[in-house]
């Protein structure tokens, strides 16, 4: 590999960064990439009718009762955040 390759390929990473939420960043903590992939799994859920119907039948619940659980859970995916320790 050579630089100009990885230089492509880190410009690549950085846009990808800055377009979308989700990929992260170097400053990015455990605790907020656990809560970005619980938010993109619920609206996964929500956005999708078949699965939100399949997790419906298997809870025993109304798709409507499914659908306002998981937008509840987007709230506060992870629980609280942990403190932070000032440096």
């Amino acid at each position: 590999m050579q630089a100009s390759d990885r230089f492509n390929i880190n410009s690549q990473l950085e846009h990808l960064q800055a377009k979308y939420v989700g990929t992260g960043h170097a400053d990015l903590n455990r605790f907020e990439w656990a809560v970005n992939i619980q938010r993109d799994s619920y609206a996964s859920y929500v956005g999708h009718y078949p699965l939100l119907s399949y997790f419906a039948i298997a809870e025993n619940e109304s798709i409507g009762r499914e659908r306002y659980n998981f937008m509840q859970k987007m709230l506060l995916p992870c629980g609280l955040p942990p403190e932070r320790e000032d440096d």
